[in-house]
């Protein structure tokens, strides 16, 4: 399976849920029908997507055994996945967005600057959102790093970590 989003809230009162992707394109999770939902660590389930569109920078859909907003709000927090097979074939050094979520990020120093949580879409470039080691409390929980070659030094899935040009006071 690979993780392409998280059920971020309801949507509504009809039982829509908001899509967080953690996809490239906003519309990917468009391409499939079927989604499988649940915990990281399971249980899962599979469910037929009943509608799914884009909505503003993130998608709503409406998935099955959710009639109304209570029902939906039950689903926040859960991941959406997809089969591995069902996702078009790699090339290269090339590796998925959702692949890159939970690896750790390591400057050219050393120094272990936390693990992604999340990638942002901002139009100009992508941005990795890492959950820092350490926190304190005039930061905001989050390191941002422009996903570029200037900062992404190597990314490294088999052995899970992100190599950068980044310090901790950027």
């Amino acid at each position: 399976m690979v993780i392409m989003g998280r059920i971020a809230a309801a949507h509504g009162i009809r039982g829509w849920v908001k899509i967080q992707p953690y996809t490239e394109y906003l519309n990917s999770l468009l391409d499939y029908g079927t989604w499988w939902i649940g915990h990281e660590q399971g249980p899962w389930r599979e469910v037929e997507v009943k509608q799914c569109e884009v909505h503003n920078k993130t998608l709503a859909a409406q998935l099955p055994d959710c009639p109304d907003r209570t029902a939906a709000e039950k689903l926040k927090g859960l991941l959406i996945a997809v089969p591995r097979s069902s996702l078009p074939q790699q090339t290269g050094d090339e590796y998925y967005w959702s692949d890159l979520i939970g690896l750790a990020v390591v400057n050219e120093a050393g120094v272990q600057l936390g693990t992604v949580a999340n990638l942002l879409e901002t139009g100009a470039n992508q941005v990795l959102s890492v959950t820092p080691v350490l926190s304190t409390a005039e930061d905001s929980g989050e390191i941002l790093i422009p996903f570029v070659s200037s900062a992404i030094k190597q990314v490294d899935v088999k052995n899970k970590i992100i190599r950068v040009d980044w310090a901790l006071d950027y």
